[in-house]
């Protein structure tokens, strides 16, 4: 389901629609006051960083977690995640070679190629098999609204060209919670996005008191040369429109975007569209990462992917933030 467009209004005018569902987004931000402040289930053993955010939908959390495992490379890093959209309950260890998309959720499956990944429908189940698996530091990849699990370190995610949108909670905006409320939990506050992108965020949201880390998604060099390349794009990502616009930055040719839901399925109906749309524009076939781990099988080679990694382009504050959570 698309985001209606008044989400993405400026903050100091969210349009009439806001305005008239601020009655029910007052509900919702009150159920989730009161669902944070339950005391936590567990208190592991080992730091637990928490890769969250504010808004409904993709900011940019899946890339965080990797370059988290990467900058924890010493340490035994091991991931927990609800699994969203996967059938198996859990707790149980992502096996890539025996789970799929469908059991386990795309973005666990695509997490299991850089460390041990537990899903579980209750997070502290997940958290406590990976602590009892040797995880010396566990990553959560979402659950900032989540209170089961202690955490100690809480890292909120934002896309800095949207933002916050309008700064309304659901169904008003695109908010899960109150900037104010969501960001008074949080350790660090992670902006991703190219310079402009930043600047704009920095001028629409002025005098954030949590400290800021930043990072730009850029393309992992795989050899792979785009340029000219004629492509039909497909990526049900948060905001698919940043995948294509990389695709064209690396000099390919997007004859088409096909913008999909979040997390949506790629049957085989879906995809004998897509490829003979391809076909007839003489176009190769892309996605995403995450989208590729959802591909059916007979289409796997078919389609072509362009990875993107995060790289902090300021990590000061991240790097304290680490620092004293795995001196502590």
């Amino acid at each position: 389901m698309k985001p209606p467009a008044f989400w993405m209004n400026d903050p100091r005018t969210p349009g009439w629609q806001a305005r008239a569902l601020a009655p029910l987004s007052l509900i919702a931000a009150r159920a989730t006051a009161a669902r944070v402040a339950r005391d936590p289930l567990i208190v592991p053993a080992c730091p637990v960083i928490c890769v969250g955010n504010l808004t409904l939908g993709g900011t940019g959390k899946t890339p965080t977690v990797i370059a988290l495992i990467e900058r924890l490379s010493s340490k035994a890093v091991h991931v927990v995640s609800r699994g969203y959209g996967g059938s198996l309950d859990g707790p149980l260890r992502v096996d890539p070679a025996r789970h799929s998309a469908d059991e386990v959720g795309d973005e666990p499956l695509l997490l299991a190629a850089f460390a041990p990944v537990w899903i579980a429908k209750k997070r502290a189940e997940a958290v406590e098999a990976a602590a009892r698996a040797g995880a010396e530091v566990i990553v959560m990849d979402d659950g900032h609204q989540n209170p089961d699990v202690a955490k100690s370190l809480s890292i909120v995610v934002v896309d800095a060209a949207v933002g916050f949108g309008n700064g309304r909670v659901a169904p008003a905006g695109p908010l899960r919670e109150p900037v104010d409320v969501g960001l008074a939990r949080a350790d660090l506050l992670l902006s991703i996005g190219d310079p402009q992108a930043q600047a704009r965020f920095s001028g629409t949201w002025p005098g954030l008191a949590t400290p800021r880390a930043v990072g730009e998604l850029r393309p992992l060099r795989t050899g792979m040369d785009w340029q000219g390349l004629r492509v039909l794009a497909f990526a049900g990502i948060g905001r698919p429109s940043r995948f294509f616009a990389t695709l064209a930055a690396q000099g390919a040719e997007v004859i088409h975007g096909e913008a999909l839901d979040d997390h949506q399925p790629l049957s085989d109906r879906l995809m004998l569209r897509l490829e003979a749309q391809a076909k007839a524009m003489s176009a190769q076939l892309v996605t995403t990462e995450k989208d590729a781990v959802r591909l059916p099988p007979a289409f796997r080679a078919k389609v072509l992917t362009l990875p993107v990694r995060l790289e902090f382009t300021d990590a000061e504050a991240l790097d304290a933030a680490l620092a004293r959570t795995l001196s502590g």
